[in-house]
């Protein structure tokens, strides 16, 4: 349910977020639920404010080791753990992602089916949503309504962020509890396009004023990523699947998809036991950036994938990414060996170093505030 343990000798992304459950499953013997560690708060200074980037540390799952870092990158100053200092409580089990919205960044906390809503300059928890499943990514749709993705569950949770709690589900077709997933979610019109990562091979469109899945799109197994360009083209890339794998194993590919007709408009094929992963899109949506052992850049108008990556790769395990939407830095995350404090690299758009620091454990998702 997580991005997780990569087996370097196979170096297969898709494979390693599902090893994870399995060798922690083995290794754990204590319970999931957090108990949560109360100390004293810390207050933070206006250093704060202003623009910044936040880093969700997965952690291990099951050891409620997740946290939050922030970084300031004007004054290359990372300050980590701030949830912990700020609220004297532990973040909780799998930091997933976080999203900002009128000021409140939304954590979400994957296996402690919460999320938590907090101050962005501050740190400070304002409210909580607890109940869910398994949170994955958080979407709103106006100030008094959001969607929130889950895995091991065939539904989209409704949410009321003003209040605090669940109000609803959307039910997605064709999609058992005990396998499926929906991940990521990008708005076109009143029309909200999510995709289906585990054990699934769809992109599903749903009516924002129905609450209701109005049409499906099949691409290649395990579609992991979705955004939009300024072209209102969605893109994913598929992981292909793992060897062995019940639902099917193949070469993995990235796809460019017209919101508008939801048609599939064009296909990049990788090689057999490639393993993409972490599209994301700079500041004017123009360029598209992706991981495959490498770190790769391609205009979005390309009708062809490129032949020399953007940053090579180095013998580590590149796990999540984002660029920043004013000044075009690409900001890359190394998982290490998942055990250890992992690093984020900052280079310029010209793909020269400026920065890297320490953040915590398996650093996988960005939030830009």
């Amino acid at each position: 349910m997580f991005k997780s343990l990569k087996s370097k000798v196979e170096r297969l992304r898709s494979l390693s977020k599902m090893l994870v459950v399995l060798l922690s499953c083995c290794l754990v013997v204590f319970s999931s639920c957090m108990e949560w560690d109360y100390g004293l708060e810390e207050n933070f200074d206006t250093s704060t404010s202003g623009e910044g980037l936040f880093i969700c540390n997965e952690g291990n799952f099951q050891y409620g080791n997740a946290t939050l870092s922030y970084y300031n990158p004007e004054t290359k100053v990372v300050e980590n753990e701030v949830f912990y200092r700020a609220n004297a409580m532990k973040l909780g089990d799998v930091a997933q992602s976080m999203i900002i919205r009128d000021g409140i960044g939304w954590v979400v906390v994957n296996n402690s089916h919460v999320i938590f809503a907090i101050d962005v300059n501050t740190f400070k928890e304002v409210g909580r949503i607890t109940n869910f499943t398994s949170p994955r990514y958080m979407h709103f749709i106006s100030d008094e309504k959001a969607y929130v993705t889950q895995i091991w569950d065939n539904r989209i949770f409704i949410v009321n962020p003003q209040r605090y709690e669940i109000t609803g589900y959307i039910d997605i077709p064709n999609m058992t509890m005990e396998s499926g997933s929906t991940e990521q979610m990008v708005q076109y019109g009143k029309y909200v396009y999510v995709n289906c990562w585990s054990y699934q091979n769809r992109i599903i469109k749903i009516d924002t004023e129905t609450d209701e899945v109005i049409d499906e799109l099949t691409v290649g197994i395990q579609p992991t990523s979705l955004v939009m360009d300024c072209n209102n083209k969605l893109w994913t890339v598929t992981d292909g699947g793992y060897e062995g794998s019940p639902y099917g194993h193949e070469a993995p590919s990235l796809y460019r998809i017209d919101a508008e007709t939801f048609t599939i408009e064009k296909q990049f094929e990788f090689k057999f036991g490639d393993a993409p992963s972490e599209v994301q899109l700079n500041g004017t949506k123009d360029k598209i950036y992706w991981i495959n052992d490498d770190i790769w850049e391609m205009d979005v108008t390309a009708e062809r994938v490129p032949v020399r990556p953007f940053l090579k790769y180095n013998e580590t395990i590149y796990y999540g990414l984002t660029v920043c939407p004013r000044t075009g830095d690409v900001y890359v995350a190394d998982a290490i060996d998942y055990v250890q404090q992992g690093m984020i690299y900052r280079y310029s758009k010209e793909g020269n170093l400026l920065d890297e620091f320490y953040v915590g454990i398996i650093p996988g998702a960005f939030c830009w505030k």
